[in-house]
């Protein structure tokens, strides 16, 4: 049984107090506010007083206008599943498929295990929110510790989507996860793009493909020259290496998906699309590696790089089995693929490329966001001054421009 109302001193807005509550000084309780629309009664409840009252105006205020519309009685997890399902983004460039298995993935990992089955969509709060936050950064991670930073945006980002289309289609008056704050733990693994270091003028980024097994050590020489995306490493086939000519390149054309099953990964790796349209590039390599890869001999739609089977490898077990080992024992175990790629972007700043030309290189959809990742790889100092004017100081003549080149007034003469 429900508890009983209590009045407050704002008429239509009661307290409901948990069983137990000692009902003494201030207590975490909730409001309730009751109102009658088109002939029936409502009832929505609020975490604090001040969130009740708003509120209970506001309905009024939309009652008044004719423009109440009765809340959804539909659940968070409902309507979340079948969000998902239909969402079909908010950009020009539309919603790939692997992005909405990816929301699925994390909704269902994070945001239905988190909130209650029967929790209503109109009465997910901020601080609900709030607290769904604090309890990601307690997660674990697959690579032990707990969720960075970045995971626990990502993992926030299809719950603020999902909420963020109910408010468009008017389920819920405002959107509870517009003003989430997110954790920012200043950390150099955590806000920055970490390259491989230097040891003694050598980068440890050689010392890591020196390291790796030979049967795998040109790819990761071509990933330590292009900095491409991991899917897009083992997604080259024949047909993307242009090797004759001088200007010897690779063509990043396709990547690789992990196809998942009811939102867990376990279908295999296959052939999709890149990340975004901006990802389609030419990357240029150096003559002595095309002439590596022109030894492979690879047929123009077979993988470059393939397992015993000829068939494309899966990222996963190429870390697990290749990558990981190599990086312990080049003291960097904290390293992956993605350093590869930091690192490619830092010598690219330090040979005097801009920002637009790393930006095409590396693929991202705008410099701004290159800038944003990178910023920190750029050189603190201003450098020189700049080369002063040449100005005559001595001279106390103003120089004639055709802005004051003005031919001087006749002087009237006296009568």
């Amino acid at each position: 049984m429900a508890a009983k109302l209590e009045r407050t001193n704002t008429p239509g807005v009661f307290r409901r107090h948990a069983k137990g509550c000692a009902r003494e000084g201030r207590c975490d309780c909730s409001y309730v506010v009751t109102w009658r629309a088109h002939g029936r009664p409502h009832t929505a409840t609020y975490r604090t007083a001040a969130e009740a009252r708003e509120a209970k105006r506001a309905n009024e205020s939309d009652v008044a206008r004719g423009e109440f519309t009765a809340p959804a009685r539909v659940t968070l997890r409902e309507y979340a599943v079948e969000w998902v399902d239909r969402y079909q983004g908010t950009g020009r460039r539309g919603f790939r498929e692997q992005t909405r298995d990816e929301y699925r993935r994390l909704l269902t990992r994070y945001a239905l295990r988190y909130f209650p089955p029967r929790l209503p969509l109109t009465e997910v709060t901020p601080r609900m929110v709030a607290d769904y936050i604090g309890w990601l950064v307690r997660q674990p991670s697959r690579h032990g510790g707990t969720l960075s930073d970045s995971a626990v945006r990502n993992a926030l980002g299809p719950l603020s989507a999902c909420l963020r289309t109910a408010r468009r289609e008017g389920l819920i008056r405002h959107n509870p996860a517009t003003e989430a704050v997110l954790p920012d733990r200043d950390t150099a693994e955590e806000n920055e793009a970490r390259p491989f270091p230097n040891d003694e003028g050598r980068s440890i980024m050689e010392l890591v493909v020196d390291l790796v097994h030979s049967d795998h050590r040109l790819m990761f020489e071509l990933l330590a020259a292009t900095g491409v995306r991991r899917s897009e490493l083992i997604a080259f086939e024949g047909r993307h290496l242009a090797l004759d000519g001088d200007q010897p390149h690779v063509k990043v054309r396709q990547g690789a998906v992990r196809l998942r099953k009811r939102g867990r990964a376990g279908g295999g790796v296959v052939l999709g699309d890149l990340k975004s349209r901006h990802a389609r590039r030419e990357v240029p390599i150096p003559l002595p590696l095309a002439d590596r890869l022109r030894t492979l001999d690879t047929a123009p739609d077979a993988p470059v790089f393939a397992n015993q089977q000829g068939k494309m490898l899966d990222p996963d077990n190429l870390y697990q089995r290749v990558l990981s080992p190599a990086c312990e024992e080049a003291g960097v175990e904290w390293a992956g693929f993605h350093t590869f790629r930091h690192t490619v972007a830092s010598q690219l700043f330090a040979e005097g490329r801009n920002v637009v030309q790393v930006q095409r290189w590396l693929g991202h959809h705008a410099p701004s966001f290159t800038l944003d990742t990178y910023v920190h790889l750029l050189e603190n100092d201003l450098g020189e001054p700049l080369e002063r004017l040449r100005v005559n100081t001595r001279s106390t003549e103003r120089p004639q421009t055709a802005a004051n080149d003005v031919p001087a007034l006749p002087m009237e003469i006296a009568a």
